[in-house]
């Protein structure tokens, strides 16, 4: 899957969340995109069957979507929680670099992080 889809699954979740019920236009407003281009990757992702969306335009994550939506955000918050920790930079720089490393880092290097952090019993709320 490409970083935008990742991105947009991962927003859906986070709004899903947030208010309860997503439609296309809060994806618009919360990534700041245009209706059009959010309206082709809504299309990308039903296609894909990894969301639906009902008669009103209320979407919801397919079981296959929630866990990849939900990988996604694991991965964000637990770099976001590594790069505080060990490059000591602000919530904010880590939250912007995490949101472009969760997309690239391989599977071994992110377990790698994980038990980096579980070693230094950091709270699991502050993971998440």
């Amino acid at each position: 899957m490409y970083e935008s889809g990742e991105n947009y699954l991962e927003t859906i979740l986070i709004l899903k969340r947030r208010i309860g019920e997503v439609r296309s236009i809060d994806i618009a407003r919360e990534l700041e995109y245009s209706k059009p281009s959010v309206s082709r990757a809504v299309g990308i992702l039903k296609e894909d069957g990894l969301i639906v969306v009902d008669g009103s335009g209320y979407i919801e994550l397919t079981e296959e979507g929630k866990e990849k939506a939900e990988s996604v955000y694991d991965r964000h918050q637990q770099l976001t929680v590594f790069l505080m920790e060990t490059a000591g930079v602000s919530h904010e720089a880590a939250e912007k670099d995490a949101c472009r490393i969760e997309h690239v880092i391989s599977e071994d290097t992110y377990q790698g992080i994980k038990r980096f952090l579980k070693s230094l019993k950091i709270p699991e709320d502050a993971v998440h």
